[in-house]
C-alpha cells in the first residue's frame, strides 16, 4: 500500500525538496503540505496521511504543540519530527508528546524514505545512528525525564519487561526475537500487550517510558 505523507515546514524550499525526493520513491506519495502547526492539524484531519513530517520551529504554532494536538485527536497519522540539530532541545519533548521519532534535515533521500517507511510500520525507533543516543542524552538533561509513573512496570510480566528494555535499546522485533530465541510473532504479541498495559501509543513512547522510569538507565 502507498504511504501517504504530509510535509510541514515553514520554508518552501524544504517542503518542495522533500516532496520531490519522496514522490520519487516507490510506495510513497506526498498528499499535502502545511506551513505551520495550525495548518498541519487541519491538513491531518482533511487528508488523513499515514506519516507527518513535522518541523519543530515554526511561526503561529510550533511542531511540538501541533504534535500534541494530532496525538490527542487519536489520529492514525504517525509524526516524524524534522530537526536541524541532532541535540535540539525540543526533540525529547516531541517524543514525549507522541511523535514516533525524528530525522535530521540533512538526511539523505534513502534515509528519509526509510524513516517514513519505518514510522508508517510502527516497527522501530528512527534515525538508527543517533536516536538511541539522543534519547539517552535527553533522559539525562530534561527536567521532565523523571515524571513518568513507574507503577505500570509492575503490571508487566518478566518477559514483557525484558522486551521493553530491548525496545528502549533500539532493537526491532526481529532483533529481539533473535536475542530471546523466540518467534518474531511472539515478540509482536508482547509489544502489543506492553503498549496496552502501559497505555502507550507506540514503540517510541515505550522507549521513552523505559528511560523516564529508569527501567533503562543511560550508560
Amino acid at each position: 500500500m502507498t504511504i501517504r505523507v504530509l510535509i510541514v515546514d515553514d520554508q518552501m524550499m524544504v517542503r518542495e525538496g522533500f516532496s520531490v525526493l519522496l514522490n520519487a520513491m516507490e510506495g510513497i506519495e506526498v498528499v499535502g503540505e502545511a506551513v505551520d502547526g495550525r495548518q498541519a492539524i487541519a491538513q491531518v484531519a482533511a487528508l488523513r496521511p499515514d506519516v507527518v513530517l513535522m518541523d519543530i520551529r515554526m511561526p503561529e504554532m510550533n511542531g511540538l504543540e501541533a504534535t500534541r494536538h494530532i496525538v490527542a485527536a487519536d489520529s492514525e497519522a504517525k509524526v516524524l519530527v524534522l530537526t536541524t540539530f541532532d541535540l535540539d532541545e525540543y526533540v525529547y519533548q516531541a517524543l514525549r508528546a507522541g511523535a514516533s521519532g525524528f530525522l535530521l534535515k540533512d538526511a539523505s533521500a534513502r534515509q528519509l524514505a526509510e524513516g517514513v517507511r519505518v514510522v508508517a510500520a510502527g516497527e522501530a525507533l528512527l534515525a538508527p545512528s543517533v536516536t538511541k543516543r539522543l534519547i539517552v542524552e535527553f533522559s539525562k538533561l530534561s527536567e521532565v525525564s523523571r515524571v513518568a509513573d513507574p507503577s505500570g512496570v509492575g503490571e508487566l510480566t518478566e518477559r514483557e519487561t525484558e522486551v521493553l528494555v530491548l525496545i528502549a535499546q533500539g532493537l526491532a522485533n526481529a532483533e529481539i526475537a533473535d536475542r530471546l530465541l523466540v518467534a518474531e510473532s511472539t515478540i509482536k504479541t508482547h509489544v502489543s500487550r506492553i503498549l496496552v498495559k502501559l497505555g502507550l501509543r507506540d514503540r517510541t513512547q515505550a522507549a521513552v517510558y523505559a528511560y523516564e522510569t529508569r527501567l533503562v538507565t543511560p550508560a
